[in-house]
């Protein structure tokens, strides 16, 4: 559990991963020992992961994504969703239920790579058949 300061301190570096314990400190109106000592603290019990960059839209646009759908069998799924995150370009694997068992998000260059990743998935063993979206637009985001 984290206290009601802690939070705070959240708030502000989600604003800005980069400002600097200075800035927290001045916006918090706390020591920038304390505010040292609160993000440590957050680290070690795994509030805080880590640290990302965002990348801006204007680069993202060069990228072609895609949903693949992937039926498994049920015993291989494991194994399947495991290779799925070690393959470049793949930078999400989600387990959902109904017709399809898993849906990986590809983000990449040229329709060749994406044509190239989709093979590989479809020659993964465990893998019974696939369905993808290539993503035409995106108009509401994060």
């Amino acid at each position: 559990m984290i206290t009601e300061a802690e939070e705070k301190l959240l708030t502000v570096l989600k604003k800005d991963v980069r400002a600097s314990i200075s800035d927290i400190a001045r916006e918090l109106k706390i020591s920038r020992a304390t505010v040292h000592v609160r993000i440590e603290k957050l680290e070690r019990i795994g509030v805080i992961k880590g640290y990302s960059l965002e990348l801006g839209k204007n680069y993202l646009n060069n990228f072609i994504s895609a949903h693949v759908s992937i039926a498994t069998q049920q015993e291989k799924s494991l194994q399947v969703r495991s290779t799925l995150l070690k393959t470049q370009d793949i930078t999400e694997v989600h387990s959902v239920n109904g017709e399809y068992d898993l849906i990986a998000v590809i983000k990449t260059k040229t329709s060749e790579n994406l044509d190239d990743i989709l093979h590989k998935i479809a020659t993964i063993e465990g893998v019974l058949r696939t369905n993808s979206s290539i993503i035409l637009t995106t108009r509401y985001s994060d």
